[in-house]
C-alpha cells in the first residue's frame, strides 16, 4: 500500500472532519463541501487521519507540505549521530613514543564523540603479569579524563585485557563543533584572500611634502 495520503478526488467518503488552513476546526462537513472549500482557498484537501470516523482532512498546499517534510527529513539524517566504537591495541611494555602516538589517536576519537575500545595484548610470560596491563589502562584513562570516562572497567578476555572509554561529548555536539570550526577556517581563508597585499599598499602614491620653490623675479 502507498504511504501517500489520499488527496482531493481520491478521498472516497461521504463526509469528513475538516481542519482549516490555520489548524482551526471547521467540523464535520460533506465531502463535496470540503472539496468546494479547497477550490476556494486554492489548496488541497488532504486526508490526515484515515482511520478516524469520519476521517480527518485538512486544507493545505500539499506540494509545499511534501517539500518541507523532505527537507526536514534530510536535515534529520544529516544530524543523525551513529554510535561508533573505535579500537586501539597496546602492548603491556609499550614504548613511550608509541604510547604518545596511540594516546593521540584516542584523544582524536573521543573529540569526535566516538567510544574507544582499548585492548592490551599479552604474549608469552606477560600473561602472568596482568597488573601491567591494568596499570597501563588506568594511566591512559587518567591522561584523557578531560575528554572521556571509563564506560567499561578493565577485564580479562583470554590473552587480552579490555577497557571501553566513552566520550563526555555527544556525537551530535562533536559534529556541530566540527562544522563550526570548518566554517570558521573557511571564513578566515576568505578574509586572507580579500585583504590587500603589502605590494599593493606600497604602490600607493606618496604626497609631496614640500611646496615648489618660488622663481626669483627680475629687477
Amino acid at each position: 500500500m502507498s504511504a501517500e495520503p489520499r488527496i482531493n478526488d481520491r478521498i472516497r467518503v461521504p463526509e469528513v472532519r475538516l481542519v482549516g488552513p490555520s489548524g482551526e476546526q471547521v467540523g464535520i462537513v460533506p465531502l463535496a463541501k470540503a472539496l468546494e472549500l479547497a477550490q476556494e482557498y486554492d489548496l488541497d484537501l488532504v486526508e490526515v487521519a484515515a482511520t478516524a470516523r469520519p476521517p480527518v482532512c485538512k486544507l493545505m498546499d500539499y506540494g509545499k507540505f511534501k517539500y518541507e517534510s523532505a527537507m526536514k527529513a534530510r536535515e534529520a539524517r544529516k544530524n543523525q549521530a551513529h554510535t561508533v566504537i573505535k579500537e586501539m591495541k597496546l602492548r603491556p611494555k609499550i614504548d613511550p613514543h608509541d604510547y604518545d602516538t596511540k594516546k593521540g589517536h584516542v584523544v582524536r576519537f573521543l573529540k569526535q564523540g566516538d567510544k574507544v575500545k582499548i585492548t592490551i595484548m599479552f604474549r608469552g610470560r606477560e600473561q602472568s603479569r596482568p597488573e601491567l596491563g591494568f596499570r597501563l589502562l588506568q594511566r591512559l584513562a587518567s591522561d584523557v579524563e578531560d575528554l572521556g570516562f571509563i564506560e567499561s572497567n578493565p577485564k580479562q578476555d583470554g590473552r587480552n585485557m579490555i577497557m571501553v572509554l566513552g566520550p563526555h561529548k555527544k556525537k551530535t555536539e562533536a559534529m556541530a563543533e566540527a562544522r563550526e570550526a570548518q566554517a570558521a577556517r573557511k571564513a578566515e581563508r576568505q578574509g586572507a584572500t580579500d585583504a590587500p597585499s603589502e605590494a599593493e599598499t606600497a604602490e600607493a602614491p606618496a604626497e609631496a611634502s614640500e611646496a615648489p620653490a618660488e622663481t626669483p623675479s627680475e629687477a
